[in-house]
């Protein structure tokens, strides 16, 4: 299992403080994938600019798109850039590998957010392990979690994140899924302010 699978399992199976975007959650997983790549060894940061090193061999079918997918001319990829490229319909990507995979069962009375359909997690080892991370309380997916607004019950004592390569990257995720929120209001207000428009005209 890598990161962005945990995360996907983790927002699938816990309650959320606001409704969860695929949008948000695309965003974040394309910023695990990066946390993935820089603990494989497959990618260094020079700043904010993603390098790609040499291609380990990797486990994970997406998680060796990913590492296809870098820009490997200088100037490299920033992380924002990475996250908006990568992220568009991720969450759809990882949604099918799983459902693919038999982690999905679909279900009649469930409803999950962020407009997946009706489906559940299937009881797997995949499941465990990521439930075991969360409850444990791991840094990385906590971050990630909040991001997209999975209610987490961490505290001031909770371990935060030494990696100062993984930190740069949760920021970036933290600004782009503000910057998508920000559109989507901007978005909505400009919407009720056409709707009143027409509704005035119609007067």
């Amino acid at each position: 299992m890598t990161t962005p699978r945990d995360l996907l399992i983790v927002a699938l199976d816990r309650e959320s403080s606001r409704p969860l975007e695929r949008g948000d959650l695309s965003l974040a997983l394309a910023g695990a994938e990066v946390i993935d790549l820089l603990g494989a060894g497959a990618v260094t940061l020079d700043g904010e600019r993603i390098v790609p090193g040499y291609r380990p061999a990797l486990a994970d079918d997406l998680l060796e798109q990913a590492a296809s997918a870098l820009a490997r001319q200088t100037p490299y990829e920033t992380v924002e850039d990475w996250l908006w490229r990568r992220g568009r319909g991720l969450s759809g990507v990882y949604l099918a590998a799983l459902e693919a995979e038999g982690q999905l069962t679909r279900e009649r009375r469930r409803w999950v957010p962020f407009g997946a359909g009706r489906v559940g997690l299937a009881d797997s080892a995949d499941r465990r392990r990521a439930v075991g991370r969360w409850s444990g309380q791991d840094p990385v997916l906590a971050a990630l979690a909040a991001a997209v607004g999975v209610l987490d019950q961490r505290t001031e004592d909770s371990p935060g994140v030494a990696d100062d390569a993984v930190a740069t990257v949760l920021a970036a995720v933290d600004d782009a899924v503000r910057h998508l929120e920000f559109e989507r209001q901007r978005r909505a207000i400009d919407e009720a302010a056409f709707d009143n428009v027409w509704r005035g005209d119609g007067g």
